[in-house]
């Protein structure tokens, strides 16, 4: 009986880090592909298409026979919460208004202005923002080595935004890009965290529907208010789908997945991984070189994440682990 128990566990544990290696590779490869859709679409029609097609998609798999099925597969050896009380709904107001409005409008406006590869690389601050909003709300301990960690990568930023000429801190686009592509990483960071009160959940199709939804209708709304036309080109179309499918609709069922299995630390430490999708997805497809300031800061960043999520004492836990397996 332990034994199963203990292959149980070992399971969750594996589909808990293959949800979020799928999760951050679909959401690295989002990035040139918008950026590709930015040469002819306004920001804000493709994150508001892309949010409105992602919710309409998550509803009709949830209103059709495989729902079921697919529920079943999703909470696996889980005792999940069947019932979404009113705290919970709160709850994902505020993750679709921060993940579903502020950061995508913050990441398009910041990739029209700097390369894909840089918008990819500054997206590990939000391992940084994920450590600092645990320490916050969960009161999670920060050791010696965690301040370093968090130097390296803030530094890793500071670098990759300004390119070195500090004293155009305020003046070049490029620096406001690097900016929104920053504060968008804060938000995504807050849905990440926030998300973990909802993770539990057995229906989480209809979560991640209802998060996409709500961020869609409200960017919808933005386009009526400010009058802005609806424009998509019939070459985009495929691009839109595939980021409205894969990197938002998917990314969010495997990101709660994620959450539920191996906790908002570990999925923190595994976020380098979008950007590593991202910066090769954008040399690949956009041939958007790597430079060697790019190269270097990049790596000091990864090696930051590094050191926040190493714990030296692993290897015994680990050795203990399989010791009883």
């Amino acid at each position: 009986m332990n034994l199963n128990n203990d292959q149980g566990l070992k399971m969750n544990r594996i589909l808990g880090y293959l949800s979020a290696i799928l999760a951050m590779m679909f959401f690295g490869v989002s990035s040139p592909i918008n950026k590709i859709m930015l040469f002819q679409m306004n920001p804000i029609v493709i994150a508001a298409l892309t949010y409105i097609i992602a919710g309409m998609l998550l509803f009709t798999v949830r209103l059709s026979p495989l729902k079921e099925k697919l529920l079943d597969m999703i909470n696996l050896n889980l005792k999940s919460e069947v019932y979404i009380t009113k705290k919970d709904y709160l709850i994902i107001i505020i993750t679709a208004i921060a993940s579903s409005v502020i950061a995508p409008l913050s990441f398009l406006y910041g990739l029209r202005l700097i390369t894909a590869v840089d918008a990819s690389l500054l997206i590990n601050t939000q391992v940084l923002f994920i450590i600092l909003m645990s320490y916050i709300i969960f009161k999670d301990v920060l050791r010696n080595k965690d301040f370093i960690g968090i130097l390296l990568i803030v530094i890793g930023a500071i670098f990759l935004t300004t390119k070195g000429e500090f004293g155009e801190l305020f003046v070049d686009q490029n620096i406001l890009g690097s900016l929104l592509i920053i504060s968008a990483s804060f938000f995504w960071s807050l849905d990440t965290v926030l998300s973990k009160f909802l993770s539990n959940k057995r229906d989480l199709i209809l979560i991640s529907g209802l998060k996409s939804s709500i961020g869609g209708i409200i960017l919808f709304i933005i386009l009526l208010i400010f009058s802005i036309e609806v424009i998509v080109p019939s070459n985009l179309l495929p691009h839109l789908l595939f980021t409205a499918f894969f990197s938002v609709g998917m990314a969010f069922i495997f990101i709660y997945l994620a959450l539920r299995e191996i906790g908002s630390s570990k999925v923190g430490a595994i976020f380098p991984l979008a950007a590593l999708f991202g910066a090769f997805s954008a040399f690949i497809i956009l041939n958007e070189p790597f430079t060697i300031l790019e190269i270097v800061f990049g790596t000091l960043m990864i090696i930051g994440v590094y050191i926040l999520y190493w714990n030296p004492s692993e290897k015994f836990k680990i050795k203990n682990i399989i010791d009883k397996i």
